[in-house]
């Protein structure tokens, strides 16, 4: 088990479910506009939100972001240490930092200080696309193995100035290099992982990437938090990371729909059937699977496991509970009969 960082009141490792964590992509400048897309997020399922400090005026937005965020608020700092101590005067409630990036290390030693006082945790994070040229030198390429050394040698400067509340992230667009990164430092440390496959790419390809990278990890019971990166809308990040964690049986929150491929035995429209009831289950927070199948001969048994579901056949239809066949129902009443049964549950 990873040791335990606290952002905002909401923990991260030690045993603690998995948190979701997306960026905001307005002007933090901007806290109003800020502000705003936060609580989308957080309505989305985001638990933690980054928030990007480019410049002074916009640490110094931190500190407005903050009172009317309903969710904790990352700092995202580079090279300017001074954002960081501005941004954590303001109530940041974490800095994301790369302390390689950011001068000497007395500004290292004011950033550890700094967040020390305050009880802020520092998320060291290592990209493969901006490791320090000694390692590139010293490996020859981007590899787990240089991520990873990386990530000690931040790792170790932090601990020179009595500083040890540490979250770690190592990130490439390159799936298997995230992986096998991630699992190198599990093997080597226990603090606690933020995962996540950066610049996964768009929303179709991004969250395939990152539920393989992401999801694969899960699955390996590596990663403390996550972020899914996408070049989308925010909220999207947050809907694939829910989505993630329950096909990696992580979190059950609502329902989970199954249904079964079509084959040359399907009578029915299973296609839109399944996409109907799918839209319908957005409504439904309960957390129960739901199948919808193509054969009325197998297709209850195949789906024993599930809590009720539907199976089509010619102009009509069976509806199931835990494999057992509730009913007979006309093709057409097939999703509301469904609903209804959801509904007494």
């Amino acid at each position: 088990m990873t040791r335990q960082v606290n952002v905002g009141g909401v923990p991260i490792g030690g045993g603690a479910p998995v948190t979701i964590q997306s960026m905001t992509n307005t002007p933090t400048q901007d806290a109003e506009s800020t502000v705003d897309q936060i609580k989308k997020l957080a309505a989305a399922g985001c638990e933690i939100v980054r928030v990007a400090v480019p410049d002074m005026e916009a640490a110094r937005a931190v500190g407005k972001i903050k009172e009317s965020s309903p969710i904790p608020v990352v700092v995202d700092i580079h090279f300017d240490y001074r954002l960081a101590l501005e941004a954590v005067a303001a109530g940041a409630d974490k800095v994301r930092i790369n302390p390689g990036n950011i001068g000497d290390e007395d500004r290292v030693k004011a950033v550890a200080g700094a967040c020390r006082q305050r009880n802020i945790p520092i998320r060291i994070g290592v990209n493969g696309g901006s490791l320090e040229k000694p390692i590139l030198a010293k490996y020859g390429k981007v590899c787990p193995e240089a991520m990873v050394e990386s990530a000690f040698g931040h790792i170790r400067l932090l601990n020179k100035f009595d500083f040890d509340d540490i979250c770690v992230s190592l990130k490439s667009s390159s799936v298997p290099a995230t992986m096998r990164a991630c699992q190198l430092m599990r093997e080597k440390s226990d603090y606690p992982l933020h995962i996540g496959v950066t610049e996964a790419g768009t929303v179709k390809m991004g969250t395939l990437k990152s539920a393989v990278g992401i999801g694969g990890l899960l699955a390996l019971g590596i990663g403390d938090t996550m972020r899914v990166s996408l070049s989308a809308d925010p909220v999207e990040e947050v809907y694939a990371a829910r989505d993630i964690l329950k096909a990696a049986g992580v979190r059950r929150e609502g329902p989970e729909l199954v249904s079964c491929p079509t084959c040359g035995r399907t009578r029915i429209d299973l296609i839109a059937l399944a996409n109907q009831v799918e839209e319908r289950l957005k409504t439904v927070d309960k957390p129960i699977t739901v199948a919808v199948m193509g054969c009325a001969v197998n297709g209850p048994g195949e789906a024993s496991a599930a809590d009720c579901g539907i199976a089509g056949g010619i102009g009509e239809g069976l509806l199931f509970q835990k494999g057992e066949i509730v009913k007979k129902v006309p093709q057409d009443r097939l999703v509301d009969e469904l609903f209804q049964l959801i509904e007494s549950l």
